[in-house]
């Protein structure tokens, strides 16, 4: 007994993504060469037109239009006629469409639902045929498919005037949402068609000629097909699980719009594509032969595969992956994607050894110049996983070595959980090489963090270089730039990270400290026990002549007490006084902190502070007002004559006067062994 069919019912269980607005244009272009294929005539190469139609208003006139506002400014496209000389609607094609869900033409890849698509998409379908009749007479049928009514308006008569077999399907309404995610171009059509239609134009026998036409333009298909392809395609058979796969690879010029990717077909149609970017070491970007550039696809089919598509075509029935008892028998998509993935690898080889070589060198010379930090851990990363694009950013490159430093320090660490007791039934050699290799690896990482660690005294060192030079307006950096640099500026040492400081371009020593403190008042500090805060005419002129203090030692009395003043750079305006003189400034803040009751940060008191040892360092270039301050000051010029430096008897205190260039150059010396070490520049 027969059951009826709910139109409606079935386009609502029909399911077609508003991504995949064209995919009811790629089933109408394929049911007109399964319709030439079915005349059964070899000579016969047969054609198809496909018109793209555009709204009256917006393609009144088109040329002119992508004169005044560029190619893609073009009329929207409200539907496609699609004409071919195929069979036509016969009595058993048109049973076929009466008939929904048919496997009239399964031989042919056809499910029957391709009709149910054009609805989907477009309000309404109108077909003319012209087909030979059983008779060998010509006969014309003609209706109109649509979702509320199904076929109405079913003419058949004999044709008149004619003797060609003809048949036009006319998908009209493009419906909104699909039409504005579609491409809008005559030529990215053209070139969907293709790349949808491509294994058509492989396989053997090739395809019909197919026209893409919009107005004044046409673009044939052959002509997009010679522009694209490089060279014959290759197939070959892949068992998988018992099963027979036939793979077709194939080459296409960059100037085709697809990446190298795996397309599992089925039905006779592209179904499903699956990117191949990073999943072949060497694989990215353009691949090079003989010819030129080229893009790499593997068309894949199967009966496998026919069996398992959705009724849309749009994906597979297949699982992800397999495991238990069903994993070494049924097929999952992992299965498949890793076996392709391997005969494509196999058969471009010879393509990307270029590519690899290309990766390494641009790994090395990353790690070498700039990231040196990584380099104790790249024989510990698999070369497969270091097979990157040439012409990756440093900033991707760096997040992908990060990554591979990640896994190694989590692999360190869960082997760190049972490196001391033996395995069962590990003999002591076995036991003791395992240790060693752990040993060998968290020493590895050790290297790595000390790298990074000298990488970031050469970046701090750069930037200190690029602060103090001109900028663009010919202005020097303010002195709030430098500061920050060297320590961030309203902190100390009970609240700020050692990360974060960079005393180390002043003086190594300075990172062992009682206690720090950076424009801060004397007040807060609690090592002075002075009851001052900022003076006035220092404050409110320039917050910077509030200096860094550093009470170094743990011991009674201080070892000695450090302060730093920091003044913009090619600052020329130095005289006598706290105020203007960077040198008395410092002096002045070290005899308060004297004066006061100084005490250690945890509140113990320091006897004789007037005894503390002092060091005044004033951080500024030697412009002709600083150079006579120190002088007047007795100072003693440096052997380079990029400072000052002399004891004062009554402030019991050394004094130094350093340049920035003085301070770059000194932090450069005392670091280049170890910059020489890691092949970074230092100059």
């Amino acid at each position: 007994m027969s059951m009826n069919t709910n139109l409606h019912g079935r386009l609502r269980n029909t399911s077609l993504p508003y991504t995949h607005g064209l995919l009811p244009l790629f089933e109408a272009v394929i049911n007109s060469i399964h319709a030439i294929e079915e005349l059964d005539q070899p000579s016969l190469k047969g054609y198809i037109t496909v018109e793209i139609l555009r709204d009256d208003q917006q393609s009144l006139d088109l040329e002119d239009s992508k004169k005044k506002r560029g190619p893609e400014a073009v009329g929207n496209v409200v539907g496609f006629r699609i004409t071919d000389d195929g069979v036509g609607f016969n009595e058993a094609n048109m049973t076929s469409f009466l008939t929904l869900d048919t496997d009239y033409k399964a031989s042919t890849g056809g499910r029957g639902i391709g009709r149910l698509l054009w609805l989907k998409a477009f309000r309404k379908v109108s077909i003319t045929s012209l087909y030979r009749a059983d008779d060998n007479g010509v006969r014309s049928r003609s209706f109109v498919f649509d979702a509320n009514s199904g076929v109405t308006n079913l003419k058949d008569s004999p044709a008149v005037g004619s003797s060609r077999r003809s048949t036009t399907v006319h998908l009209d309404g493009f419906g909104t949402k699909y039409r504005d995610m579609a491409y809008k171009t005559t030529r990215a059509i053209a070139n969907s068609i293709f790349e949808h239609c491509l294994w058509y134009f492989v396989r053997n026998g090739g395809s019909p000629d197919i026209t893409v036409q919009d107005e004044n333009e046409s673009i044939d298909l052959i002509n997009v097909y010679d522009e694209h392809m490089v060279s014959s395609a290759v197939t070959e058979l892949l068992p998988i699980k018992g099963a027979e796969f036939t793979l077709t690879h194939i080459k296409l010029r960059t100037t085709s719009s697809q990446s190298h990717c795996i397309a599992l077909c089925a039905a006779k149609r592209l179904v499903r594509e699956e990117n191949l970017a990073g999943k072949i070491p060497g694989l990215y970007g353009k691949l090079k032969d003989d010819t030129g550039d080229f893009v790499y696809s593997c068309y894949v089919t199967s009966p496998f595969l026919d069996d398992a598509v959705r009724p849309e075509r749009t994906d597979f029935d297949i699982l992800e992956s397999t495991n238990g008892l069903f994993a070494d028998s049924e097929i999952s998509l992992q299965d498949i994607r890793e076996a392709v993935i391997s005969k494509a690898a196999y058969h471009l080889v010879d393509y990307l050894e270029e590519n690899k070589k290309r990766a390494k060198e641009r790994v090395e010379e990353f790690v070498a110049k700039k990231k040196p930090r990584y380099r104790p851990i790249l024989s510990r990363i698999l070369d497969d996983k270091l097979n990157v694009d040439p012409g990756i950013s440093d900033r991707d490159l760096d997040i992908t070595l990060h990554k591979h430093l990640n896994d190694v320090e989590e692999e360190l660490l869960t082997e760190g959980h049972d490196i001391i007791a033996p395995k069962e039934g590990e003999e002591l050699p076995e036991y003791r090489e395992r240790l060693q290799e752990y040993l060998r690896k968290a020493a590895d990482l050790k290297k790595s963090d000390l790298a990074n660690y000298i990488s970031h005294r050469r970046v701090i060192l750069e930037l200190l270089e690029k602060a103090i030079k001109k900028d663009d307006a010919g202005k020097y950096a303010r002195e709030d730039i430098i500061h920050n640099l060297i320590m961030p500026m309203r902190t100390d040492s009970n609240g700020v990270e050692p990360d974060s400081c960079n005393l180390w371009l002043l003086d190594e020593r300075l990172a062992f400290h009682d206690y720090l403190a950076s424009d801060k008042t004397l007040a807060s500090m609690p090592i002075t026990g002075c009851e001052e805060g900022k003076e006035p005419d220092l404050c409110a002129l320039n917050v910077f002549d509030n200096p860094v203090l550093v009470s170094e030692g743990n011991k009674l009395p201080l070892a000695s007490i450090v302060v730093v003043e920091i003044k913009r750079p090619m600052r020329n305006d130095a005289k006598a006084g706290e105020t203007d003189d960077p040198i008395e400034q410092a002096l002045g803040y070290l005899d308060r902190i004297r004066k006061g009751n100084v005490q250690t940060a945890s509140g113990r008191q320091i006897p004789n502070s007037a005894d503390i040892p002092g060091f005044c360092y004033a951080i500024c270039d030697i412009t002709p007002s600083v150079k006579k301050r120190c002088e007047i000051l007795n100072l003693t010029p440096t052997h380079d004559h990029l400072g000052y430096f002399g004891y004062n008897a009554n402030y019991k205190a050394y004094l130094e006067v350093v340049s920035f260039d003085r301070l770059v150059n000194a932090a450069k010396e005392r670091n280049r062994a170890f910059f020489d070490k890691l092949g970074l520049p230092t100059t």
